[in-house]
Formats: C-alpha cells, structure tokens, sequence
C-alpha cells in the first residue's frame, strides 16, 4: 500500500515550488546579480537554474517515458535546460519560467500511476525507481532554495518562512 504517491508528491512539490517563487518575488531584481563566492551561481542563474531543473525530468518520464537512461541522454538534457536557463535573463523571465514550469511538471507527476511510478529506470550506475527520480527533483529545489534563504539573509532580507514563524510566534495565545 503506498501512503505517498503522484497526487502527494505533486503537492509536495506545489508547497516546495511556492516557497521558491516567494524568495524570487522577495529578492529585489537588483540583487539578482549576486553571489555568495566568486565561484558560485549568482542568485538570477539559481533561480534560472530552478527554473529550468524540471527539463529533464519531463522528457525522461512524461515525454520520451524513457526505461532505461544513457549518459548521452542526460548530457542532451542537461544541454537543453542549460540553453534555456541562460534564456531567462530577468527577474520577469525568471518567475514565468518557474511558475510555468513548476505547473507543468506538477500536473504531469499528479497524472502518474502507482505503476508507472514504481517502475525501475535503468541508469548508467545501476537503477532506481520512476518514483526516486521524481522526488530527487523536489529534493534538488530544496537543496538550492537553502541556499537561496542563506543568500537572502547575506543582503538583509529575512525569509518568508522566518518571517511567518516569527508572526505566529509574536501573536497572542488563544
């Protein structure tokens, strides 16, 4: 019996998507140019990245519904998300993309089946699930949203979800 599956994890992926829209909404465009190091993407190729992340993951299982993965595969996937990310060139672009293609991806994950979801993909370096694949995809956005509320805080700007836990912790109790 699965207690998480397409419809759970399309939501959770909504949730996750939102919150990362909210820091692209919070972080004024002239900000977008920084970088936390030297050698680090700057907050613009974050978000464009985030954006774009999703790409691959589309043609794998909801286009080209691949069962088994070359590297020759993914190095053309990743070519074409890069080519897009550089695409989006402004704050306006940027939050487009996110919403766009955070919707599509979402509604593409709520139409899997338990099935399809459970199936093994073979990889370069062995196999793993649709579902494991899939969910890697929220797990990345979150990893690099992390970075993004730590980059947040280095330009003076308090994360949303600082922001709301500091509200419900400052209001009365009931």
């Amino acid at each position: 019996m699965n207690y998480y599956g397409a419809k759970e994890m399309a939501e959770s992926f909504r949730t996750v998507r939102k919150n990362t829209l909210q820091v692209a909404e919070d972080i004024p465009e002239e900000k977008y140019s920084y970088r936390a190091a030297p050698d680090t993407m700057s907050v613009a190729e974050l978000l464009a990245h985030l954006a774009t992340a999703t790409n691959w993951a589309a043609a794998c299982h909801f286009v080209e519904k691949k069962n088994a993965v070359s590297m020759e595969d993914f190095g053309r996937w990743m070519g074409e998300a890069g080519g897009a990310s550089k695409a989006l060139t402004s704050k306006a672009d940027i939050v487009a993309a996110l919403k766009a293609n955070g919707d599509a991806f979402a509604q593409s994950l709520e139409a899997m089946t338990d099935a399809r979801l459970g199936e093994n993909v073979g990889l370069p370096m062995g196999t793993k699930s649709r579902f494991e694949m899939l969910l890697g995809v929220k797990e990345h956005e979150m990893h690099h949203r992390a970075q993004l509320f730590l980059i947040e805080r280095m330009v003076g700007i308090v994360p949303h979800l600082t922001r709301a836990r500091q509200e419900r912790q400052a209001a009365p109790a009931r």
